[in-house]
């Protein structure tokens, strides 16, 4: 197995990339090719005390680098020779298995869809993390990507977080929730009212398994497996999480901080203590995967340390080996509103 790490990628490149792909190739033995400037990576290695790349690994040169203020739509193909565009054209050309990139979204995003393309008859890919929550975690789908959806994007949506749920996370028979405002069939907007019998039909017919709407609260407690959205409201759900998660955890820490007596007693909890900031850090995710992509590409989070990178690298051979593109593939009939335009704007 042959991972592709964009080396230029993320606000902590091409540190965090290149000792991520390092620590993934020393300890879990995983081959890798850093894409990017080969000036920039080679001194990364010196700066790190490595003289030589480590074997098991190489480097494929690219002179551009796609920033976070370039257009993310246009900004690949402008810059043709960027570890961006060069990464995802050697996954495209069988060079690795899968393309890993802490970059922008938007770009990879684009770029992953006009060089890899998607799978035939999924009308957009969408960006599917595992959020913590009660029930050992979700697939959140959408979570940004896609701002403004029909209901067919939102019922290939339900499918392959279901796929993706009992694929990777091992859950049988994933319950899928409509992220929503309330549980009544009738709540939301056009776009939920006009989706939710869609689900309802894919349930009846046993092709998920399809529980209704959930408000965010009950999402957190852990009521279903996959969680459901537009990417606009997806992304403001996933937004308050990690700024919730971030809170409890500055105002936990300063509970116990306040005297001797509390700091005894969060000597006696630090393992739980441990355990919850471990469920929220970002960097012991990883990646998340774009789900509807005809090849495996992984978003890693943007503020990626070296930890994450190998994270993201140990999520990425589970996305490998379970066959979920292959699930997605060869269901697609199941998942397509067969309309003129639909067929139009694939």
């Amino acid at each position: 197995m042959k991972i592709i790490v964009d080396a230029m990628g993320g606000d902590n490149a091409p540190q965090a990339p290149v000792m991520g792909a390092i620590q993934a190739n020393k300890e879990d033995g995983v081959e890798v090719i850093l894409v990017g400037r080969g000036e920039d990576i080679l001194k990364t290695l010196a700066d790190n005390g490595i003289s030589d790349l480590p074997s098991g690994m190489e480097i494929a040169h690219a002179s551009e680098v796609v920033e976070m203020c370039d257009d993310p739509a246009t900004a690949f193909r402008k810059k043709k020779d960027s570890s961006l565009t060069v990464g995802l054209n050697l996954l495209k050309n069988g060079a690795g298995d899968a393309f890993i990139s802490a970059g922008s979204t938007g770009a990879l995003l684009s770029a992953a869809t006009l060089v890899t393309k998607r799978i035939k008859g999924i009308r957009r890919a969408a960006l599917a993390p595992v959020v913590p929550t009660g029930n050992g975690g979700a697939v959140l789908i959408d979570c940004g990507a896609n701002a403004e959806c029909p209901p067919e994007y939102l019922l290939q949506f339900a499918y392959m977080g279901s796929y993706y749920a009992e694929k990777v996370l091992g859950r049988e028979k994933p319950k899928v929730g409509l992220l929503n405002i309330g549980a009544e069939p009738s709540k939301g907007t056009d776009l939920q009212t006009t989706v939710y019998p869609m689900l309802e039909a894919a349930s009846d017919a046993g092709r998920i398994h399809f529980v209704g709407n959930v408000e965010a609260r009950e999402a957190v407690q852990g009521a279903v497996d996959v969680i459901v959205s537009d990417g606009y409201s997806g992304n403001i759900f996933l937004k308050t999480m990690e700024g919730t998660g971030l809170y409890l955890a500055r105002e936990i820490k300063a509970m116990f901080m306040k005297n001797l007596f509390t700091k005894l007693a969060a000597l006696l909890v630090s393992g739980g203590l441990k355990e919850f900031k471990r469920k929220m850090d970002s960097s012991e995710v990883g990646g998340t995967a774009l789900l509807g992509i005809s090849k495996p590409v992984i978003k890693a989070h943007g503020s990626s340390d070296a930890k994450a990178i190998r994270s993201a690298i140990a999520k990425t051979k589970e996305y490998i080996a379970s066959g979920i593109i292959e699930d997605i593939t060869n269901n697609i009939d199941l998942m397509r509103l067969d309309t003129p335009a639909a067929a139009e704007k694939e």
